[in-house]
């Protein structure tokens, strides 16, 4: 079966949604099926930087991988994503569509402009659309319903990532939905025991993330303990200035930036804990899963899309959301104690099984199956 996987976003710019789609296509590839990604990509040069002046990673994508154009940042539900608006990037989509024949169009994002709208009017196929974005900011719902959405009759199968997920989404793009949660790569082992002590943060710097409350709680934590902070997908340019304007210190804290994935991991499995101090719209706990799949606890804010994946006492600690001196309270009390952290780290292994990227491909292949039977399967795998 070849499935086109169609993502409104960057490449170049790596979020939530781009890399579910990553993990998508390349699980879907390991069970013996076709899968390319049509998204957006921004290469090195001038006219990149001017558009971004943030970190990204600019070098060639995968085989996999069809780029159709640039991206421009559009604020949208607490976020800055990197939106694709040309109008060549919707030619491009059509002579993919010519060239490529999928039997199935996977669209993320269905009502985000351009890419996603255009691939629910023209996918010459069926089409399946999975919803991500929850909480109070709805991002492109109310919009897009309102300029597009008469192309949502044209979708077959409706999937949400979570319950959260789905209440945000229904009363735009329609239903019945199915859940289907983000997935994870499950490194072969992972010993939650003989941590280096550090703490990691993955997130861009937005208010939604939470990080002034964790910078304001991270002192405390630093002094007390030695333990380092280290922050992964945030551009440290955009950190510095956050501190400098809010009066946080940034002893104790490593500003890594955008890292690549075996870094990534290598950071989890070695850290004591994860923290995700997200103050809410969180559609579902993709980092604590992350997290979960290196016998990594955590220590969250208590909102829906974290407590859902995430047993308070059994995988970590959930705090309220914005209350420093709670976060700061949980990190060290998880800090000083190797044996409970260990306990949590075993649980949190387990916790993440569900979630591997092999079970997730195997429900979207019968989602897809339902709709292309076998033997109407038009490209060969």
């Amino acid at each position: 079966m070849k499935v086109g996987i169609v993502v409104p976003y960057s490449w170049s710019f790596w979020g939530g949604v781009q890399e579910h789609a990553d993990h998508q296509a390349r699980a879907l590839r390991r069970l013996g099926h076709d899968a390319r990604i049509i998204m957006g990509h921004d290469p090195p040069g001038r006219l990149t930087w001017l558009l971004h002046p943030k970190q990204g990673r600019h070098g060639k994508p995968p085989d996999y991988v069809l780029p159709v154009g640039r991206s421009v940042i559009v604020p949208a539900n607490a976020s800055l994503p990197n939106i694709i608006l040309s109008p060549n990037a919707l030619l491009r989509m059509r002579r993919i569509w010519e060239r490529e024949r999928f039997d199935v169009v996977h669209v993320h994002e269905p009502l985000a402009p351009a890419l996603s709208a255009f691939a629910l009017a023209t996918a010459p196929c069926p089409i399946v659309v999975t919803c991500h974005s929850a909480g109070e900011r709805l991002g492109w719902y109310p919009l897009g319903k309102a300029l597009w959405g008469v192309v949502t009759t044209r979708v077959h199968r409706r999937i949400a990532v979570s319950d959260a997920a789905r209440r945000a989404a229904e009363p735009y793009v329609g239903g019945p939905f199915e859940l289907i949660p983000n997935g994870i790569e499950l490194p072969p082992e992972s010993d939650p025991g003989g941590r280096n002590g550090n703490v990691v943060f993955i997130g861009r710097n937005e208010p939604r993330k939470g990080l002034p409350v964790l910078l304001r709680a991270w002192p405390r934590v630093h002094e007390r303990t030695g333990a380092r902070l280290r922050l992964i997908g945030a551009d440290p340019l955009s950190v510095r200035w956050l501190a400098r304007r809010r009066g946080f210190p940034l002893d104790g804290v490593d500003l890594l930036g955008g890292v690549h994935e075996e870094a990534l991991t290598a950071e989890l499995r070695s850290a004591s804990l994860l923290v995700a101090p997200s103050l809410g719209g969180e559609s579902f706990g993709m980092v604590l899963t992350r997290a979960f799949a290196s016998g990594t606890p955590v220590v969250a804010s208590d909102i829906e899309g974290y407590a859902q994946v995430a047993d308070h006492d059994e995988t970590g600690l959930l705090v309220p959301p914005g209350d420093a001196h709670a976060l700061a309270a949980a990190l060290l009390e998880l800090l000083e104690d190797e044996e409970r952290r260990r306990t949590y780290g075993v649980a949190a292994r387990r916790a993440a099984e569900p979630y591997s990227w092999d079970r997730v491909g195997r429900r979207l292949l019968e989602v897809y199956e339902s709709l292309v039977p076998a033997g109407e399967v038009k490209a060969a795998a």
